[in-house]
């Protein structure tokens, strides 16, 4: 799983040839933290049909905000430059996102 921020957000994410789900994060949400080491497992199941990636919205907030990231943990999936889905709040579950990643595979 990559880390992206402002730097690198348009190459890595907008300008990727394959579907590209990122996981906004911050250091203080603790669901966001019991998530990451399941999508971390999903980047590798998943490697060659999708593109992980992971922005801490702590250092990277004026791009959060650009994305209406508002609240935390969001995942949001972009394909060819644009975002094209997004799932997000304290309640999603690690199955939740994974349907969504076979949804755009």
């Amino acid at each position: 799983m990559l880390e992206v921020t402002k730097d690198n957000f348009t190459q890595e994410v907008l300008e990727s040839e394959l579907v590209v789900l990122v996981d906004w994060w911050g250091p203080k949400c603790e669901h966001c933290l019991e998530l990451m080491p399941d999508i971390k497992e999903m980047a590798v199941k998943y490697q060659g049909q999708m593109k992980f990636c992971s922005v801490n919205v702590s250092g990277n907030r004026r791009l959060a905000i650009s994305y209406q990231v508002l609240g935390l943990p969001a995942i949001l999936f972009f394909k060819g430059g644009e975002k094209i889905d997004e799932i997000s709040g304290q309640e999603i579950t690690i199955e939740d996102i994974e349907a969504k990643v076979k949804q755009h595979i």
